[in-house]
């Protein structure tokens, strides 16, 4: 079963991991086996999880808030989280008319097009490893941040996420392809160095972010995360993130990602006007926000508040004055969790890449235009796919407990 449960959790679908089985391990499992047997381990799984969080849940506060007797604290405890998309099928049957008039089929409803979309929470908790300092280590920002023909690009690719840079007149028609001169070359910067990730576990749910939020909890409790000395928690600026933050992890040191804040200054800046104009504004707003100076961000935006105006009634989201009011509510609300010199200094990471990679990984086994899941279905590959990627191997444990449970006999493994 462990190979049959490998590969449905592995493999992109339970099609491929019925062929895998067949060409790699030369065994004839049926496509439905693999997918019954893989939701059956996913659920076993789903069940051990939930009973560790309301284990944690019942713990005194002084003891949830410290790590376990037998377990080190790693020296840098990082939680990160953030969504992906997977869809579920509806099987809710239509509702039928209470007192049908003739005798005719009751109507069928159809959902539209993107209407089985839903977002699943992913959560990363790494150990990480740096050395901190009075210093700044890298002072000046980065050349790949001032880069004309990345950050375009970049911000394009983050544009989903957020609609800020999508503005009407951002300038980014008349980007160039290439520097067309002194005023668009990459300003000289320093090199960052972000710190080593030594070992890292996955959690993932379906579930709302409540339930997320104690089950992150709980994992990170379980490897020591709130004995560390160094604790970071990272997201963008949604306020689940923060929801989250706030009850499970306010000891540990809030971060807003670089990266998320960098596609606002590059919205706000090109907006409303031509590219030349908005990179120069954009250049002087990153720089100081790689210093943490987030009041001269708010304060440039304020400046071009005073030539576009504020936000009419009948400006639409994308417009420039709607995306310059958004940019500058969000550094406001933010900058409290901006201080990224400081948070340098401390050997602390800035960015929340380490958990947008992950997501990128559960995607590839539950997002797709054909995979459809039933609500139990995708909580368990969840559960599966997130064990599978946690480098704290949670599922070599599994598989011994489940053993020892089958057979009442202990097992042991064999010295090295």
């Amino acid at each position: 079963m462990k190979k049959v449960v490998f590969a449905g959790t592995r493999c992109g679908s339970f099609a491929m991991a019925a062929e895998a089985l067949r060409e790699l391990a030369e065994v004839e499992v049926p496509v439905k086996q693999v997918e019954r047997r893989t939701q059956q381990i996913g659920t076993e799984r789903c069940v051990e999880r939930n009973a560790a969080a309301a284990a944690y849940g019942t713990l005194p506060l002084v003891e949830r808030k410290k790590a376990p007797p037998d377990v080190v604290a790693p020296p840098i405890a990082v939680v990160q989280m953030d969504g992906g998309r997977l869809q579920i099928r509806d099987h809710t049957p239509p509702e039928q008319p209470k007192t049908p008039t003739v005798a005719t089929p009751a109507p069928q409803t159809k959902k539209k097009k993107g209407e089985h979309w839903r977002e699943d929470k992913v959560g990363l908790l790494a150990s990480m490893a740096s050395t901190r300092g009075s210093d700044d280590p890298c002072p000046a920002v980065p050349t790949h941040f001032t880069d004309p023909e990345r950050i375009p690009r970049l911000a394009q690719e983050i544009k989903s996420k957020s609609k800020v840079i999508g503005c009407e007149g951002s300038g980014e028609a008349d980007a160039p392809s290439v520097p067309a001169g002194p005023e668009l070359l990459p300003a000289t910067g320093g090199r960052y160095e972000p710190p080593e990730l030594v070992v890292r576990s996955v959690v993932s749910t379906k579930q709302g972010v409540e339930v997320f939020g104690g089950l992150l909890a709980a994992a990170a409790w379980a490897r020591g995360f709130y004995g560390s000395k160094r604790r970071v928690f990272l997201g963008d600026g949604s306020n689940a993130n923060w929801g989250v933050w706030a009850r499970h992890f306010s000891s540990f040191t809030p971060v807003v990602d670089f990266i998320h804040a960098l596609a606002y200054v590059y919205g706000a800046a090109m907006a409303g006007g031509p590219f030349v104009e908005g990179w120069s504004r954009y250049v002087r707003w990153i720089e100081a926000l790689w210093r943490g100076d987030v009041a001269t961000v708010v304060s440039g935006i304020e400046t071009r508040q005073q030539i576009l105006g504020t936000p009419e009634a009948t400006d639409g989201e994308t417009h420039p004055r709607v995306c310059l009011a958004e940019a500058r509510c969000y550094f406001e609300n933010q900058q409290g969790r901006m201080k990224y010199a400081e948070y340098r200094r401390a050997g602390l990471p800035i960015t929340t890449s380490h958990v947008e990679s992950t997501i990128k990984q559960m995607n590839h086994r539950v997002k797709g235009s054909e995979k459809f899941w039933s609500e139990s279905g995708a909580e368990a590959i969840l559960q599966l796919r997130a064990d599978l990627l946690s480098e704290t191997a949670p599922l070599d444990d599994f598989w011994d407990r489940r053993q020892a449970n089958i057979t009442g006999e202990r097992r042991y493994k064999r010295a090295a």
